[in-house]
């Protein structure tokens, strides 16, 4: 009785948080979208992200 096994592989949802594919697309591409505005904001400027915020 203990090699018994499940005859069904139950379909499981991926949990949208944590550690898991779906975060990591997301994580990525928020970072790709920071990045890009961050250039465009010290061009369009012709100063650097921190001494357009105020901090340098």
């Amino acid at each position: 009785m203990a090699d018994m096994k499940p005859s069904v592989t139950p379909n499981l949802e991926e949990p949208k948080f944590g550690f898991n594919g779906y975060a990591e697309r997301l994580n990525g591409r928020a970072a790709m979208i920071g990045f890009v505005v961050a250039v465009a904001v010290e061009y369009l400027t012709g100063q650097g992200v921190l001494s357009w915020l105020g901090l340098a």
